[in-house]
């Protein structure tokens, strides 16, 4: 027997089988930094982006194609800079989430993406989102998608540990999502879509940390430090609080048009009200059992939701086109 067929039978693995070649493992280690970089960028977070469509679709805006090729273009770049939030994020936190049961199989915490290469990747993308802001959109998109990334970073380093500013700065980071796209095609925005959006981003937010706070109360160990600061009673209250702000804020600028428009068959401002209020609702069912954690599964896998959703779509395109 040659020693080329005495050192296959001495490799470990299943009896008649060879090792695998070095070339396929190769390949996958040169595909693994890729791959990690785009799941670093937590592709399934980027469904939060579709709010930069909020204000233009309030204004009824989106029915020529320059403006949604623009708002394309805006999304595109907020992905851009929320995606290198995620990897200045994980790579700030790699020694962290290694001790994390979950989080340490994130690529940068189990080493497929090394730190400095997330890091750079996260800086480069950062300054190139908003230097195409600034060229492609106005000075005004790109100074916020700035402050953006800055507060963003700054929560990543410090303010995720400080009572309730974590909750406002997480909140404010989804009211910027909605403020940027009526900001990058000049369209005023009213004082109620700040009030609605806002206080709505913080019934979802603070739904999300009482969830974290009721499957980890009791545990020694929480998966967000802070939440062992948090009381479940508080989060619920300011959960509550938020949904009915955002509630009220909605019902006032649907009832302020005081009837049906001219031509309009039907009062749809405001029976819009009637689908928003369900669907706070039922969201508020799956805060109410702990079960809000991942809002964006809630918002996706719910049907009863979807298609609330959908009839609040159908009722506003209607009040929006004056039907």
């Amino acid at each position: 027997m040659s020693e080329r067929s005495t050192a296959l039978l001495e490799q470990p693995g299943e009896p008649g089988r060879l090792p695998p070649s070095g070339g396929g493992a190769r390949a996958r280690r040169r595909l693994s930094l890729p791959i990690g970089l785009v799941r670093t960028a937590r592709p399934r977070q980027w469904i939060k982006n579709v709010l930069v469509g909020a204000a233009p679709a309030a204004a009824g805006e989106l029915v020529s194609r320059q403006t949604a090729l623009q708002l394309a273009l805006v999304f595109m770049l907020f992905t851009a800079a929320a995606s290198a939030v995620y990897l200045i994020n994980d790579a700030l936190d790699a020694e962290a989430d290694r001790a994390h049961p979950l989080k340490r199989l994130r690529p940068v915490a189990r080493g497929d993406v090394p730190v400095p290469v997330a890091c750079t990747a996260g800086v480069l993308l950062a300054a190139a989102s908003t230097a195409s802001a600034a060229v492609l959109c106005n000075a005004m998109t790109a100074v916020l998608l700035t402050a953006y990334v800055v507060m963003q970073i700054a929560y990543c380093v410090r303010l995720k540990h400080v009572l309730v500013v974590d909750l406002a700065i997480v909140t404010t980071g989804f009211l910027m999502r909605a403020v940027v796209g009526g900001v990058a095609l000049s369209i005023p925005l009213s004082r109620w879509f700040l009030i609605t959006t806002g206080f709505g981003a913080l019934f979802m937010v603070a739904a999300k940390r009482y969830s974290e706070a009721v499957e980890t109360e009791g545990s020694d160990g929480a998966t967000r430090a802070l939440l062992t600061s948090y009381t479940t009673g508080y989060l619920r209250f300011v959960w509550q609080l938020a949904a009915g702000a955002a509630v009220l804020g909605y019902c006032l600028w649907a009832l302020e048009s005081g009837g049906t428009a001219d031509g309009s068959l039907l009062p749809w401002r405001q029976l819009s009200m009637i689908a928003f209020i369900l669907a706070v609702l039922r969201y508020a069912v799956f805060a109410d059992r702990g079960a809000a954690g991942a809002p964006e599964d809630v918002v996706l896998r719910d049907r009863p939701l979807a298609v609330i959703g959908l009839a609040w779509l159908a009722i506003y395109a209607m009040a929006v086109a004056d039907l």
